[in-house]
């Protein structure tokens, strides 16, 4: 049997949700749900939308934690989030922090119209060295990236260039297969 490639799971850049990176969070709202609305290939529907610049090429992805990060403007005080997320962090971290930036004490409704207007490219930052992976890259390479990393998805590259996007939930429903094969 032939062995399973990254490219045989991943979403191609066509059938994702992206807009450029002069939108707004509103356009990338919008956009997510009508992609979501298209999507007919299973029970997972799209988490992000990829953004791209000027010349159309893809420059990162906007997640959905993302987005919730943008609301809060402080969140920018602290520096690059991706590094600490979810790493150990402590119940008794997490309220000091609140208390120390000052974070949520604006009305939520109130930050949704802020951040509504908000440009795309100031909450999309450029993906890290963990967040691409080739489109030949072996299954079981994507998976160690994806657990590694802590990722819900990789940025595809093809001679350079993002071609799709290789998603966690697909590789758990390919993995799922696979484990219910193996008991039949």
């Amino acid at each position: 049997m032939e062995e399973t490639k990254v490219k045989d799971l991943m979403v191609p850049l066509g059938q994702y949700a992206c807009v450029p990176e002069t939108a707004t969070l509103y356009d990338a709202v919008v956009a997510l749900e009508e992609a979501r609305n298209r999507h007919k290939g299973g029970p997972y529907p799209y988490r992000a939308v990829l953004v791209s610049d000027k010349d159309g090429r893809i420059k990162g992805k906007l997640s959905l934690l993302d987005l919730l990060r943008s609301l809060e403007p402080k969140y920018r005080e602290m520096g690059d989030l991706r590094r600490v997320t979810g790493r150990d962090i402590s119940a008794e971290f997490l309220r000091s922090t609140v208390s120390a930036y000052d974070l949520w004490k604006t009305p939520i409704d109130e930050l949704c119209r802020k951040a509504a207007q908000m440009n795309v490219g100031l909450t999309t930052k450029s993906p890290l060295e963990g967040e691409f992976i080739d489109e030949d890259a072996s299954l079981n390479q994507g998976i160690h990236q994806l657990v590694m990393g802590g990722h819900q998805s990789l940025l595809v590259k093809s001679e350079g260039e993002i071609v799709g996007i290789f998603r966690l939930v697909d590789v758990f429903v390919e993995v799922g297969n696979r484990i219910k094969g193996a008991v039949g």
